[in-house]
């Protein structure tokens, strides 16, 4: 099922890049193919989250631009797409279930986020800032 209330934006090009600094060789096909979705309705029934993914998407309650200048929500986000879904790890009821044990806060899922992005924030940062801006390319 795919939901599209909202607007697919593609990831810039350093952004694409950085992640895939991060993430390692390989996975600039997988970044290509997630869709990032901004002023998502579907991120909008979740309650007070910014964001949520599922399989190969991210859906924001906000914009795009604010994701995309947000380097540990970036992380977070494709920590759970390319690392937690994409594998298979991570499923809806496996989610609910940490949920409905854990809390919010301390489900696995989301500690592995948070981590993986505290891990890698310092380096992406610093690949993102010796990527060509969009305002040198024109």
């Amino acid at each position: 099922m795919r939901i599209t209330l909202g607007n697919t934006v593609d990831a810039p090009a350093s952004v694409r890049s950085s992640l895939a600094a991060i993430f390692g060789d390989g996975a600039e096909n997988a970044i290509a193919r997630v869709r990032v979705v901004e002023h998502s309705l579907f991120a909008r029934v979740h309650g007070r989250a910014i964001a949520t993914t599922r399989r190969g998407s991210i859906y924001l309650r906000g914009s795009a631009a604010d994701f995309f200048d947000d380097p540990a929500m970036m992380l977070h986000e494709y920590c759970h797409v390319l690392l937690q879904w994409q594998p298979g790890s991570l499923t809806t009821l496996r989610y609910l279930r940490e949920w409905m044990r854990h809390g919010y806060w301390n489900n696995r899922f989301e500690v592995q986020a948070r981590a993986f992005a505290r891990e890698h924030l310092h380096r992406f940062r610093t690949h993102l800032a010796a990527q060509p801006s969009a305002a040198s390319r024109s």
